[in-house]
């Protein structure tokens, strides 16, 4: 019995309207969570502590402190009742697309100034590597790590110079648009409440295997050699571009790579940015010029190479058939900019990832240093922009 406050019928109107997005098995579920937490928190049964709250939720330091913070209304008296539980789910998850990200941006303002700056949101990327990404303490605070860190931000738009503040700060709208070129980290911050029993907040896609296909420093820069290796996977691929200038970008292939004469491919295919800062850049709808792969043509209307977008000779990205340089284009395809530093691409490295269905075992082992390596045994930087829930 013992949870007499939290059985009484509530006043709070907000509550009242919260449960309505509930079901009754819905609500019963929360009940359950809410008792079994209470009955750890060791304080008569009445209400939850942040010390049982955060390590449920795996979230610790500033950001752990700022949910539960938010949960509580703000009161600032370190008691989560049943409540605030259905109020604060009802609106995370359950609310408009508007009432969901207005809480993740409120979540961002870890101090509660009422701005967020750089060093919130630092703060939150770190935190999400290490606590929903279960990275070590050791790798989180690698140097190459916090240039991953700083990629993400230099996505995010700092537009706003309020008075008392000591750095620039984000605007609701910059916040939104940096959702839009990092959807996988606004999906990660609108999961914080999941269940951990509950999957985690990446989908069966983005646990997805990744398959080395080809890397050009193994296998030469070579267009057949690319051609041979892919020829035997049937399904998407993720093909990485790090040219000389530094810069690192490439495209999601839906189909496989085939000869055609013309463009092909569907509207599930897209062009990404991962460095020097992290962005996506899905289907507009202006055209069907998707993906491009000529072989041996003689027609200099048809330029041998693969590529995304676009029009011919004007690609999104294109790499020519000599994989030895290549060109990146503004595209109405995509609606995306220049991915490099100057329109010629001259290639550094090159390489091809097979997504497949099945665990594939060691395939990745025998080639070190790959593009991705650095960060989290290949995929999370992808699946951190978006990659990874492609196909849905």
């Amino acid at each position: 019995m013992g949870n007499a406050e939290s059985q009484s019928a509530p006043s709070d109107p907000r509550f009242v309207s919260a449960s309505r997005a509930f079901t009754h098995h819905e609500l019963e579920d929360l009940r359950s969570l809410f008792n079994s937490l209470v009955s750890q928190s060791q304080n008569n049964a009445r209400y939850i502590s942040p010390s049982v709250f955060q390590p449920y939720f795996g979230l610790h330091g500033p950001l752990g402190d700022r949910i539960f913070h938010l949960v509580t209304q703000e009161r600032q008296d370190q008691h989560l009742t049943f409540e605030d539980l259905v109020i604060a789910k009802a609106t995370y998850e359950k609310g408009t697309k508007d009432d969901i990200e207005e809480f993740i941006f409120h979540l961002l303002d870890l101090n509660g100034d009422k701005f967020v700056g750089r060093s919130d949101l630092e703060t939150v990327m770190i935190s999400i590597f290490k606590d929903i990404l279960c990275m070590k303490d050791s790798e989180a605070r690698s140097s190459s790590d916090q240039d991953i860190v700083n990629i993400f931000l230099n996505a995010a738009n700092f537009s706003m110079h309020e008075e008392g503040c000591t750095e620039e700060s984000m605007s609701f709208e910059d916040f939104r648009s940096w959702c839009t070129h990092v959807p996988s980290v606004r999906k990660l911050l609108g999961s914080l409440l999941m269940p951990p029993d509950s999957g985690g907040a990446l989908s069966q896609h983005e646990l997805e295997d990744w398959m080395l296909l080809y890397h050009s420093s193994v296998n030469g820069l070579s267009f057949n050699t690319f051609l041979g290796n892919i020829s035997s996977h049937q399904g998407p691929s993720v093909l990485i571009i790090k040219d000389k200038e530094g810069y690192i970008y490439g495209g999601y292939a839906s189909q496989p790579w085939e000869r055609h004469a013309d463009f092909y491919g569907d509207l599930k295919c897209f062009l990404f940015q991962l460095n020097p800062k992290a962005s996506i850049f899905r289907p507009t709808g202006a055209n069907h010029n998707l993906q491009w792969c000529a072989i041996n043509f003689s027609s200099a209307d048809i330029p041998n190479g693969i590529g995304f977008g676009g029009q011919v000779n004007h690609f999104g990205v294109f790499i020519s058939a000599n994989f030895d340089q290549g060109h990146t284009f503004s595209c109405s395809t995509f609606g995306s900019p220049c991915l490099s530093k100057t329109n010629r691409i001259l290639p550094d490295v090159i390489e091809c990832w097979g997504v497949t269905k099945g665990t594939v075992q060691g395939k990745n082992d025998a080639v070190k240093g790959t593009i991705l390596e650095r960060f989290k045994e290949d995929r999370h930087m992808l699946n951190m922009v978006g990659l990874a829930n492609s196909s849905e």
